[in-house]
């Protein structure tokens, strides 16, 4: 039982640092295609006779980053919100949850 036990918590971890990993690879690319999209659409802008301030905060130069920061927002969330609020050990008692069902629908099968 203690041999399970070490091997579930290796996954749970497993599973949350695959989780974080991906959101840092999400805030990355963010960033940095919002970036070269932000200084295309302000270069465009510019030389067609807007002045750098107009150009920069246009709204559609802005929407990019908005749009896509609601989906950062809730990605962050499910990474870093929902164990605050179900709870550091949520997983865990999920897991356990579903294994004991399946061991009464093993036995009761029998």
């Amino acid at each position: 039982m203690e041999k399970q036990d070490s091997e579930l918590k290796y996954l749970r971890a497993k599973t949350r640092v695959e989780k974080l990993k991906a959101f840092y690879t999400h805030v990355t690319v963010y960033f940095v295609i919002n970036t070269v999209v932000t200084a295309v659409k302000v270069m465009n802008n510019i030389h067609n006779g807007e002045t750098y301030s107009e150009a920069f905060f246009d709204f559609s130069t802005v929407a990019s980053w908005l749009v896509w920061g609601v989906g950062l927002a809730l990605h962050a969330f499910s990474v870093f919100g929902l164990p605050l609020i179900l709870g550091e050990d949520w997983e865990a008692r999920k897991i356990e949850e579903y294994m004991n069902d399946e061991l009464q629908q093993d036995k009761s099968s029998k």
